[in-house]
């Protein structure tokens, strides 16, 4: 199993990130490259947290990435003029959205995975979750719940006063000052917990961080047998549908952890 593990971390890693913005973004960069340097987990997916408007094609329900654009994107704090200026080029019906930090781990082992959502939960992650699937994979869902969803313009009409933007500017901010503490906090209690359990470090070199690479659930049966409880695995997250988290309009990055069958690109 083992050598399994260490084949799919080799394999994702060295994929190509095909992601919009190109690399892991800066403000979890750290956090990133201290789970992928330890043998018992892996990075497949991850965002620092962003604040966007999307424009969605009016009168049109299906919610998929063809039918939307995106005005404005930001992994860090915005003005308020920036979202005016954008609001400005809306044909449809215009939604400004945070989207907190969310980051998925692959991990060896059930006991990893679990100390992993003790860290999550205890940094303020409260929906963060874990999956056990077919071929004995152990995906660990690390997400908030401090989002924010906006409609701002409906048939390329504004429906709210600058003054609103500006308001819903600071409360973005403010929200994303939150998000930043809390990855902190996951960093400094994740590094706590691994020195405390002494994880090996990796005997080679991992290839380029890949932060759009997914790997598919399992089933926890093939990996643990009888010694592992099944009750003990968090699939609630899975009953709230798939939901998208790369582009589309509506992906909202808190989202259920997607269903995927081999190592596929994500978003940020």
């Amino acid at each position: 199993m083992e050598k399994e593990f260490s084949r799919w971390k080799k394999q994702c890693l060295k994929k190509l990130d095909l992601s919009k913005k190109g690399s892991v973004d800066e403000d979890i960069s750290h956090l990133v490259s201290l789970i992928n340097s330890r043998e018992r987990f892996f990075t497949t997916s991850s965002c620092s947290g962003r604040i966007i408007l999307i424009d969605r094609v009016s009168g049109i329900s299906d919610i998929q990435k063809q039918n939307c654009h995106w005005l404005f994107v930001s992994h860090q704090k915005c003005k308020p003029d920036d979202l005016i200026s954008a609001l400005e080029r809306s044909n449809g019906d215009a939604v400004f959205k945070f989207e907190p930090f969310v980051l998925h781990v692959q991990c060896r082992q059930l006991d990893d995975a679990q100390m992993m959502h003790s860290v999550a939960i205890n940094a303020g992650f409260r929906n963060s979750g874990l999956t056990v699937g077919k071929l004995g994979k152990i995906m660990m869902a690390v997400r908030s719940t401090h989002v924010l969803e906006v409609p701002l313009s409906h048939n390329g009409k504004v429906l709210v006063e600058q003054e609103y933007i500006h308001f819903l500017t600071e409360l973005a901010n403010q929200k994303m000052e939150e998000n930043l503490r809390r990855i902190q906090r996951f960093y400094d209690n994740l590094q706590s917990a691994l020195l405390t359990q002494n994880f090996p470090k990796p005997q080679i070199k991992d290839p380029p961080i890949s932060e759009d690479l997914q790997v598919s659930p399992h089933d926890l049966e093939a990996e643990n047998g009888q010694r592992n409880n099944p009750t003990l695995v968090y699939q609630r997250r899975r009953k709230q549908g798939k939901k998208t988290l790369d582009n589309s309009c509506y992906g909202d990055s808190s989202s259920s952890i997607p269903e995927l069958e081999d190592c596929l690109h994500l978003f940020t």
